[in-house]
């Protein structure tokens, strides 16, 4: 235990002239603290050390001295007011200007050692950017955004700017992107030289970039994947922003509140400072497509089909010759909207039976220059499915069943002497109960040849009556969407049967048997399904009116409370309507849908496109049945990096957080009430 924490001590002066009776009493005194604090140590179900220290150390001296002019050394220590530790200073640690050769920078008891294996350029403003890296050693509290500096000219440069980084599609903070800027102001500097001043988002995607030269500069953001602090790698994520940004200061005044306890306040002292603008840069940082096309890889899962694994989509698709079999009307192909994956199912069973099969391949690849180039590719389709494993699976199967059959034949049960064939695998995506705006869904695991909806019937049920319905059975694609090739549209294993549903009606859907049968000759059986459209008075309604923007092309999406779309909506003269919302808590998001494709798009740095607009409406919408939800969404009226609700930011300033929560238990606890500053 640390003596230090038991407040309830007050050493007294000892005021005797003698010497030997000033230590004998000092002996007396720390034998009976000695006792106490044995004691105390002892003793069970109470608190033992105090309040968690909630206070980040602080600097108190650096050499050269932080601020300075004409420094020579590169070597740097700052000293603290206790023990420190540092994390992992190879990622949080940004020295500006960039070094080419990575300093070395290591905590040393109470202080931090950077040694800079560069040589010092001259009349330059050196930042060296902690971040939030240093933390105290026993409790972890971060010393916060701790910039240190100094100048190797007359005069250090002071100028500061500092905002925020989000990920474009979702507006999360991202945490340690590299934020940079230039002087030189050219279209091509981001990927041409390294950045002059740099920083690091901390756990709130929060950056300050300081020692800045007074002028104009271009801003940009950087995850940077190869340590050059450049932008040459497509598969770096990036933000930059459109408008030229000028820094400068103005004389400030803040408020800062003292609190005597939880509900009294003891002062509110106005304390002047220097207020640094532009500091509420934000970057919607996004990575692009990578367009470069190549061959993945090859599987043969399951022995009766294939599939084709690319980078990128082609408007082509492969040619595929079979070179131990024949490819004429083998296969049938199917494709993700995107085209990058390609599945082709074989139609003979003989294919099927056969363990290897070889082809050669022909697709458009990108060549060493970026350019599509025809490429073929020899390739060994070997089924991880062995025929001889097939065929004694099946066997064993056979003789289960028969073994089956004997049994209930011996019990005088119904028996067949025929193995009935398999049925086809068939999922329904519905349930006892159905919102008015859903469908029933079917999904299959093999491709069909029949979808006959002379077998599939609807009833509804009006006055204990059953009268059929109509409906309509279609193959299910996502519309949204513009496909690189024809076999996504013409082929899918997935269908959706759309009715006239109405509130508070009973159906009934009834498939005969073979309804549906694959390529296979595998056929559906007979199914009986009912269910109930649910009331109207079991959901709420959702209005907005969008404010702020008036653009033509937007998209407002319902989110649950992982962030996850339930639905979406256009927005039309303003307005987004959302029906049939079941209760419960959801959250907004509104993309500007720039080329109608009903998703939200990255952008392009050589195009200088930004990514589509995304906001959020910063506050949590619980539904209730029977209710609705009116209100105006003014999307500029909340700063964009203000406006995801906390409840579903996944990127959180984890460490304070963590800090303060131990505290706030310690206070339940005991009986008290918490009160960050005060638990002391």
């Amino acid at each position: 235990m640390d003596l230090r924490q038991l407040n309830i001590f007050k050493f007294p002066k000892v005021i005797n002239k003698g010497r030997g009776h000033s230590i004998n009493s000092m002996h007396l005194l720390l034998l009976l603290v000695a006792g106490v604090v044995v004691s105390s140590c002892a003793r069970m179900g109470r608190p033992d050390g105090g309040w968690y220290d909630e206070t980040p150390p602080h600097v108190i001296e650096a050499t050269p001295t932080a601020g300075s002019a004409h420094a020579k050394s590169n070597k740097i220590i700052i000293h603290f007011n206790e023990f420190v530790k540092i994390d992992n200073p190879t990622e949080n640690v940004v020295v500006s200007p960039p070094q080419l050769e990575a300093p070395e920078i290591k905590s040393t008891g109470k202080g931090i050692v950077v040694d800079l294996k560069d040589s010092l350029k001259q009349n330059t403003t050196y930042t060296i950017d902690f971040s939030d890296a240093i933390t105290d050693n026993n409790e972890g509290n971060p010393l916060g955004n701790y910039t240190y500096s100094f100048s190797t000219g007359d005069e250090i440069d002071t100028m500061e700017v500092s905002g925020y980084v989000l990920e474009a599609e979702n507006l999360e903070p991202i945490q340690g992107i590299l934020v940079g800027l230039y002087a030189d102001l050219s279209d091509t500097v981001f990927q041409k030289k390294p950045m002059l001043r740099v920083s690091r988002t901390d756990g709130y995607g929060h950056f300050v970039v300081r020692g800045i030269k007074k002028g104009t500069y271009k801003v940009y953001a950087l995850q940077d994947a190869d340590g050059n602090y450049i932008f040459n790698q497509k598969s770096e994520k990036l933000a930059f922003l459109g408008d030229l940004i000028t820094p400068s200061s103005k004389p400030d005044i803040r408020q800062d509140t003292i609190w005597t306890d939880s509900l009294h306040i003891q002062a509110i002292n106005r304390i002047g400072y220097t207020h640094f603008l532009p500091d509420d840069i934000t970057l919607r940082a996004f990575t692009e497509v990578q367009t470069n096309r190549y061959l993945i890889k090859n599987e043969r899962k399951e022995a009766n089909h294939f599939d084709l694994i690319f980078s990128y989509g082609s408007k082509e698709v492969p040619q595929i010759k079979g070179l131990n079999f024949n490819d004429k009307n083998a296969l049938l192909m199917e494709s993700t909207p995107s085209g990058d994956t390609l599945t082709y199912w074989l139609r003979d069973s003989a294919l099927i039976n056969q363990d290897t099969l070889s082809v050669q391949l022909t697709y458009q690849a990108t060549d060493s220059a970026g350019n599509l180039k025809q490429k073929s590719d020899t390739l060994q389709l070997l089924s991880k499915q062995p025929y001889a494993k097939r065929l004694k699976e099946q066997q064993k199967n056979l003789e289960e069943w028969q073994k089956a059959m004997e049994k209930a034949k011996k019990k005088n049960e119904p028996y067949d002497s025929v193995m009935p064939k398999p049925k086809l695998d068939m999922r329904i995506s519905v349930n006892s109960t159905m919102n008015p705006d859903e469908n029933v869904r079917f999904s299959f695991t093999t491709p069909l040849a029949i979808a006959d909806t002379s077998k599939i019937h609807l009833y509804a049920k009006h006055d204990s009556l059953w009268y059929i319905s109509p409906f309509v059975l279609e193959r299910q694609r996502d519309t949204t969407v513009v496909p690189f090739n024809d076999a996504y549209m013409h082929n899918t294993r997935q269908y959706v049967l759309k009715g006239e549903w109405r509130p508070k009606v009973e159906y009934s859907l009834e498939l005969d048997s073979a309804a549906f049968v694959d390529i296979y000759g595998t056929a559906s059986e007979k199914l009986k399904k009912g269910f109930l459209v649910k009331s109207d008075d079991d959901f709420s309604t959702i209005i907005l009116t969008i404010a702020g923007k008036n653009d033509p092309n937007m998209i407002v999406q319902l989110l649950d409370n992982q962030d996850k779309v339930v639905k979406q909506v256009k927005v039309i003269n303003q307005m987004a309507h959302f029906f049939y919302v079941e209760p419960r808590d959801y959250y907004v998001r509104l993309l500007v849908d720039r080329n109608h494709n009903g998703r939200w798009d990255t952008g392009n740095f050589d195009q200088k496109m930004q990514p589509e607009e995304v906001y959020y409406y910063p506050k949590k919408i619980t539904c209730r049945a029977k209710w609705d939800f009116s209100e105006t969404w003014n999307l500029t009226g909340t700063p964009l990096f203000k406006q995801k609700p906390a409840e579903i930011t996944k990127q959180k300033g984890k460490k304070q957080r963590q800090i303060r929560s131990r505290n706030a238990k310690r206070a339940i606890d005991m009986g008290l009430e918490y009160v960050p500053g005060l638990m002391k």
